[in-house]
């Protein structure tokens, strides 16, 4: 029996990695139930995710008292926290994936989607090892299963972050005006909750809740600013802190930094259709190797192959990938100018 054990593992022992093959389908296993069961066990339910989005974002005040809100906020979700929160939570670069995540609008937790992000990942470069791919190959893959969410999620804020700029105008025009017909500014912020479309009516909902819960306004105006991370939102919010301590026409500041807004975003229009040309050229250079290699697979499929099947075509491939995705950033660097 011993002996017929013995035969059985040679070709596996000839392979010259005997470890990896059984490490790697071990440890892919034990993240796939991991990622099961962060989807289905701890889920959390509807009345607790309501009740962290009106509480998001709601700081603990720089008293070393606790207020009721920070206590309010702590009993409805702070015993809620998943071992994903407690595990990789203590991670350096967690919180700035929290606030991508919320400058996104995406309703997930940072935790939550980088354990699913690394149980992908490593579900991947066990599957491709044994398809027969390169282990490097497969780690670039990982690699790439991690990063290109999160730049997904780079390009959604980036997107949001637009279509909120371009309101600001209406939205600044209509708040002037509600302050000149005696509204308070927490009324006016209530307002362009009920009357503007998303994504601003949902960023100054949130600021009218928190106040609502005992945050000052000018905080949580704050607490938008930092969440949006736009200069524009920044303008405003630096005005009504300014009008709160000092005084002044809140109204004729704000028609000001509306009028100023609408002449940036005509000019970063202009500055825009300037720069289409360069920015076609990025998406062609970088589209054209790809277009090249897939004639060549469909015109001499034998002749391309080697690039797929042969180790050094692979690692090829992947050095070819990350230099064109470099090439891109520059090219985007180069046409992206600041208005």
């Amino acid at each position: 029996m011993m002996t017929v054990i013995a035969l059985a593992t040679q070709p596996v022992l000839a392979a010259g990695t005997p470890l990896l093959t059984f490490l790697l389908p071990i440890a892919g296993s034990m993240l796939l139930c991991y990622g099961v069961y962060q989807i289905v066990v701890e889920s959390r339910t509807a009345s607790q995710k309501k009740i962290e989005e009106r509480l998001k974002g709601v700081k603990r005040p720089k008293s070393d008292k606790e207020s009721a809100v920070s206590i309010l906020r702590r009993n409805a979700v702070g015993d809620s926290k998943s071992v994903a929160d407690k595990v990789l939570g203590k991670l350096s670069f967690m919180p700035r994936v929290q606030v991508l995540l919320d400058q996104a609008d995406v309703d997930w937790s940072a935790s939550a989607l980088m354990a699913r992000l690394f149980t992908i990942a490593v579900i991947a470069v066990v599957a491709l090892v044994l398809m027969g791919f390169n282990l490097w190959t497969g780690l670039m893959c990982g690699l790439a299963v991690i990063f290109l969410p999160l730049f997904w999620l780079s390009y959604k804020k980036k997107a949001r972050v637009a279509k909120l700029t371009a309101q600001l105008p209406d939205v600044f025009e209509m708040m002037s005006q509600a302050l000149r017909a005696g509204h308070s500014l927490a009324s006016a912020v209530h307002l362009i909750h009920e009357q503007m479309p998303n994504p601003i009516s949902s960023e100054f909902g949130r600021v009218y809740h928190e106040q609502n819960l005992g945050l000052k306004l000018e905080d949580a105006l704050v607490g938008m600013a930092e969440r949006l991370d736009s200069l524009d939102v920044k303008f405003f919010v630096t005005a009504v802190q300014i009008q709160r301590s000092t005084g002044g026409d809140l109204a004729e500041v704000i028609d000001k930094i509306g009028a100023v807004i609408r002449s940036r975003i005509e000019l970063f229009g202009l500055v825009k259709g300037l720069t289409a040309e360069g920015r076609l050229s990025g998406y062609v250079l970088f589209a054209l190797p790809m277009i090249t290699f897939a004639g060549a697979m469909m015109l001499n499929p034998a002749y391309a192959r080697i690039l797929i099947d042969d180790p050094r075509g692979q690692i090829m491939l992947v050095i070819a990938g990350g230099m064109q995705l470099m090439g891109l950033a520059m090219i985007r660097w180069i046409v992206n100018i600041k208005v």
